[in-house]
């Protein structure tokens, strides 16, 4: 199976309110439409994770990224710009998500994603996506798919094809929390 394919059923399983599995430019990411509040539970329920700790969201670009946050601070732009490895920003002011990923606080975390196939799936989605690790929460996260739990792998509606095969270091993005005042917390590095 080719990308374009891959992509093609990854994106009719998301439209459906779906779960898959899928290389980011980070670690292997369970994902789901960010806007579907019972994909969103799925995924939390997979991970078996707390609802109360929020989850990534992947976005192909700058335009999109404004599509879930209502105002985008300057900061925010300079610092997806100069990163030297992917980076999520928690942005307050999230809108157009589904409640159950938005954190109590309003905040949501995005990433632009610059990495080929999970660019080229946000862009076919043409939402954003839920992007986080393939695991179960607290265990380490999949770098590659071989790395992936079976039970997490039997509980998704489908697995990306792409980068299967890949054996390479991937470790999670940098975290870094804006705060309403312009202040700039680093979270993960």
């Amino acid at each position: 199976m080719n990308q374009a394919e891959d992509i093609r059923n990854a994106v009719e399983v998301l439209r459906k309110g779906g779960v898959i599995l899928y290389p980011t430019d980070t670690v292997w990411g369970i994902g789901c439409d960010a806007t579907n509040a019972e994909a969103v539970a799925k995924v939390y329920r997979i991970k078996q994770r707390d609802d109360s700790k929020a989850m990534i969201c992947l976005v192909d670009s700058d335009a999109r990224l404004q599509r879930y946050v209502r105002e985008v601070p300057a900061v925010a732009w300079d610092i997806f710009d100069m990163a030297l490895k992917p980076t999520t920003i928690i942005l307050d002011g999230a809108v157009n998500l589904a409640p159950n990923l938005i954190a109590e606080d309003g905040s949501v975390a995005m990433r632009i994603t610059r990495e080929t196939f999970s660019k080229e799936l946000c862009f076919r989605f043409q939402k954003a996506l839920v992007s986080t690790s393939a695991n179960v929460s607290g265990q380490p996260a999949a770098a590659n798919y071989c790395d992936i739990a079976p039970e997490i792998v039997q509980a998704v509606d489908y697995v990306c094809h792409s980068r299967r095969q890949e054996h390479k270091p991937h470790t999670p993005s940098s975290i870094i929390k804006l705060g309403l005042g312009g202040e700039v917390s680093i979270i993960r590095k």
